[in-house]
């Protein structure tokens, strides 16, 4: 089975779950393999705000309830080098990546330092812009993470697709969906995104210049609400463009 066709089919499981928590379930059941046992999605609350709060802007979680309750405790949001990373990056990376690139103080080393004591020594981290603009931060994490790039790009997508569908489940929104067009460029450019080819990959596919691959994909992404190639390839996904 090729990855892209391995991917439909994970994503298959997903669309058939009925609920969020069952997405959450089926997505650890997929992520696992690669060692990611763990999942947190939701928006970042602003710097000072009560722990009391602070659960108001979780979405889905799936972390051990000790690592949650300590991580609120003692307010490790604001000092988190996975979450600020994620604010300045849109693409997916992993949290290794966060600590090695952030300028690494007392208290983003006690945030790592306890994490893996928990067990979330390293994970894979990327934030989703819902279609009403809202920034969620969605981490999935483990004791011993393992991804070549090609899982990468599979476990990134699959993840996107199932906390988007989560979402939806969780605030019905599927019944309100809005109705977008795409053209046939722009789907066949998400076509061949979806399987990894490079805008001028694409372009030599089409027979068209790489900038005009380019402008679909920007248009595609524009139209579905995505902020990147991955998000948009997942939305097109779910609304049945890319099958």
């Amino acid at each position: 089975m090729g990855q892209f066709d391995r991917t439909l089919e994970y994503i298959d499981q997903l669309q058939h779950a009925g609920t969020a928590a069952a997405v959450c379930e089926k997505l650890l059941g997929i992520t696992s393999d690669f060692g990611l046992t763990a999942l947190m999605a939701g928006t970042v609350p602003q710097p000072g705000t009560p722990a009391g709060q602070q659960k108001q802007h979780v979405l889905l979680c799936d972390w051990p309830v000790e690592w949650l309750e300590r991580y609120v405790a003692r307010n490790y949001v604001d000092h988190d080098p996975v979450v600020s990373h994620m604010k300045q990056l849109q693409a997916p990376f992993q949290w290794r990546e966060a600590s090695q690139g952030a300028r690494i103080d007392k208290g983003s080393g006690e945030v790592m330092g306890d994490a893996g004591v928990f067990k979330l020594r390293d994970g894979l981290a990327f934030p989703l812009i819902t279609l009403d603009g809202q920034i969620v931060m969605v981490s999935l994490g483990g004791e011993a993470v393992e991804l070549s790039a090609a899982e990468f790009g599979l476990v990134s997508l699959v993840s996107t697709y199932a906390v988007g569908r989560a979402m939806q489940l969780h605030t019905m929104a599927d019944k309100t969906i809005d109705h977008i067009v795409l053209t046939p460029r722009e789907r066949e450019c998400l076509q061949w995104a979806a399987v990894g080819k490079s805008e001028w990959e694409i372009s030599q596919i089409l027979g068209i210049s790489e900038h005009t691959s380019e402008k679909h994909l920007l248009n595609a992404k524009s139209k579905l609400g995505a902020v990147n190639r991955v998000q948009a390839v997942a939305e097109a996904i779910r609304r049945g463009y890319i099958s």
